[in-house]
């Protein structure tokens, strides 16, 4: 049965709606009843229907961070002249999830969530695009990490209906590294004795699996130079253990462990190269969206080298690299030099003719 977790609630993530697009077929087998997806709105969409923007969220993120950080009159990312569409991936809390599968989806709840791929959100996304809001073209896809995998998914998969992709922090086709990353921190969570298979009672009993997951992103989800330079002190913590204890840990421990490892299957499992037989050139040779591909220097998930070897195989792609020291959490937009960069790489892509 769902369980209740007040992390996940318009308190902390503002506003957002509910919209249900049907019953759910899956890659993997299975059905979620009634697919439910977490969508926060900004601005106006145009009688023509061709100024939406879509983005989809990365793990553990929801459209909070976009809201925030990305999303303004001052930003590449303009309600004032876009229509800009968050949707929160199946898993992420908010959407249908194992923790809040309830109604219709109380047979999948919890232990019994099905496996969720890239694909299944990309499904879902088009046709809440399609029957909700009658958008059958995207001015742009632009997500980052597990957001990324979403935005190649779409120019791969949805050709006609993306005219511009920025991936950022992201591949197409996971690596085998970055596929043992997720694998170790889903080992975190699945290690506690208290996830009990899945079936816990409430996440504040898994905290022990919480915890070391959150450690592990203080490994990889930072750079070195983060660490080395004591970029935490910025941030007004006296030593990285209290950066730990006071940010990272709090940030993870909030949220559902079977969320998380949905996301992180996911994430371990991003490869558009299916649609092609393993073919990844084949896949990429598809796009005919305009694509910026955006890694970030010191990212360890994503390396820019394997952002760079897609580029080459995208027809119509600009590789331009973010310099940021915080390495992949640098998405959050702690830095004041990340946005500017972004914006401008945004505005530059939205301004081309295509």
């Amino acid at each position: 049965m769902a369980i209740e977790n007040g992390y996940y609630s318009h308190d902390h993530h503002g506003d957002y709606e509910l919209i249900s697009v049907g019953e759910l077929q899956l890659e993997e087998g299975g059905t979620i009843p009634d697919c439910r997806l977490a969508v926060a709105t900004f601005g106006t969409l145009n009688e023509a229907r061709d100024n939406a923007i879509l983005i989809p969220t990365w793990f553990s993120g929801t459209h909070q961070v976009w809201r925030d950080v990305y999303i303004g009159t001052d930003h590449a990312l303009n309600p004032d002249k876009y229509f800009i569409i968050c949707v929160d991936q199946i898993g992420s809390g908010l959407s249908t999830s194992p923790h809040n599968a309830d109604g219709p989806n109380a047979s999948i709840a919890m232990s019994k969530f099905p496996d969720i791929r890239i694909g299944d959100n990309v499904v879902a996304q088009e046709r809440l695009l399609r029957e909700h809001f009658g958008i059958d073209k995207l001015a742009l896809v632009v997500g980052g990490s597990m957001g990324a995998q979403q935005t190649y998914e779409w120019a791969v998969r949805f050709p006609d209906k993306v005219l511009r992709a920025a991936p950022i922090a992201g591949t197409a086709q996971n690596t085998p590294d970055d596929y043992l990353i997720a694998e170790v921190i889903r080992e975190q969570i699945m290690s506690d004795p208290a996830w009990k298979g899945g079936e816990y009672s409430s996440n504040d009993e898994v905290v022990d699996g919480l915890t070391r997951m959150s450690h592990i992103w203080a490994i990889k989800g930072f750079s070195t130079e983060f660490w080395k330079q004591e970029v935490w002190r910025a941030l007004d913590f006296e030593s990285k253990e209290a950066f730990l204890a006071g940010f990272l840990e709090p940030y993870f421990t909030a949220m559902d462990p079977n969320d998380l490892l949905t996301q992180a299957w996911a994430w371990q499992r991003g490869d558009v190269a299916r649609h092609t037989g393993g073919d990844l050139a084949a896949a990429l040779s598809r796009i005919t969206a305009k694509v910026f591909v955006l890694p970030i220097d010191l990212d360890q998930l994503f390396p820019p080298a394997d952002c760079e070897a897609e580029a080459r195989l995208i027809p119509n792609a600009e590789f331009r690299i973010v310099n940021d020291v915080l390495g992949h959490l640098g998405l959050f937009g702690v830095a004041p030099t990340y946005m500017v960069q972004i914006d401008r790489h945004l505005q530059e892509l939205l301004d081309a003719e295509v």
